[in-house]
């Protein structure tokens, strides 16, 4: 049962526990989780019936919180946080080597999106837990976001662990996304900040490409859009039966194939929550360990197509298309 609750620390406490926990922001009311354990961010999509490991907006109490071990900052990036934060404005940046913030909350990127929100419970909030939390908003995928507590019990009551009720939302809008990963800025989602405050600042925006013309370059990288994931350098081989010893293997459950010439097993229980925070992870590691000992394809697995798995599947089946 999803209680509805007014007191910070118990909130919190909640969430280093590795509990989903929904908050107020300025925007809308977000459904956090320690964005540095997997298993919580996989509660995330699991809650959310998210078809898609999307990138999360990963929320700080602070702008150092962010820049000084999470994301590499530049002067622009500064500039904004200085003008614009605490407020809705989410800026995607390259993940710094310490970046503690689990694979999973950036869907496998080198980027991560993140935003300072401007609310008093929720800076209150992220400086209690004293880690990023991530928060897409709290409502069912597709649904409309929700403004108020009871929106929240509306879409997920019975999903997630409590709503920290903290009254209706002022802007009731998502945040602007602005991509300052690459040379330039390209807006990747109106919201919050007007572009116009925003290139008065750092002067000319991009403004991104169509969904259609996305999904075929594959380039986006902001929440809510279709985008890119990491993809492996090697190929990989979606439902094997059965591997060779020049393959590495993406196992599931408590009996891998045999013969591999390396393993990673998403699950050896079976735990389709497990197998979404450590996926990333194992096709980053068998990549890596793969073109280390000359092999020369990823073999997956069939992983079940019911709840996560389903996102699971899209993901492996991205990092399986063809390459262009």
């Amino acid at each position: 049962m999803t209680r509805v609750i007014t007191d910070v620390a118990e909130a919190a406490a909640l969430l280093r526990a590795g509990e989903l926990v929904a908050f107020p922001t300025e925007t809308v009311y977000g459904l956090g989780a320690d964005a540095l354990d997997g298993r919580a961010v996989a509660a995330i999509f699991e809650a959310k019936g998210r078809p898609h490991f999307n990138p999360l907006i990963c929320h700080f109490w602070t702008a150092e919180a962010a820049f000084d071990t999470e994301v590499v900052a530049d002067e622009r990036a500064r500039e904004l946080a200085r003008l614009f934060w605490p407020g809705p404005l989410t800026l995607v940046l390259p993940r710094r080597e310490t970046c503690r913030v689990d694979l999973l909350a950036g869907a496998g990127l080198d980027t991560l999106a993140v935003r300072v929100p401007d609310h008093p419970l929720a800076l209150e909030l992220l400086r209690q837990v004293g880690r990023p939390v991530a928060a897409p908003s709290a409502n069912r995928s597709g649904g409309v976001s929700p403004t108020t507590a009871a929106h929240v019990l509306e879409s997920l009551g019975g999903r997630i662990a409590a709503v920290l009720d903290g009254g209706p939302c002022a802007v009731g809008v998502e945040s602007s996304v602005l991509d300052l990963s690459g040379g330039g800025a390209v807006l990747l989602r109106p919201g919050g900040v007007p572009v116009e405050a925003i290139e008065a600042a750092i002067g000319r925006v991009g403004r991104p490409l169509p969904p259609e013309a996305a999904a075929a370059t594959r380039s986006l990288r902001s929440p809510g859009m279709l985008l890119s994931h990491y993809a492996p350098s090697l190929p990989v081989r979606l439902d094997a039966t059965e591997v060779g010893p020049e393959e590495a293997l993406l196992a599931f459950g408590p009996a891998p194939l045999p013969g591999a010439g390396a393993v990673w097993n998403l699950s050896p229980g079976g735990d389709l929550r497990e197998a979404a925070a450590r996926l990333f992870a194992g096709l980053r590691w068998l990549d890596a360990e793969g073109r280390r000992l000359g092999l020369v394809r990823i073999a997956a697995m069939a992983v079940p197509q019911a709840g996560l798995g389903a996102a699971i599947n899209d993901r492996l089946a991205r990092a399986a298309a063809p390459r262009g």
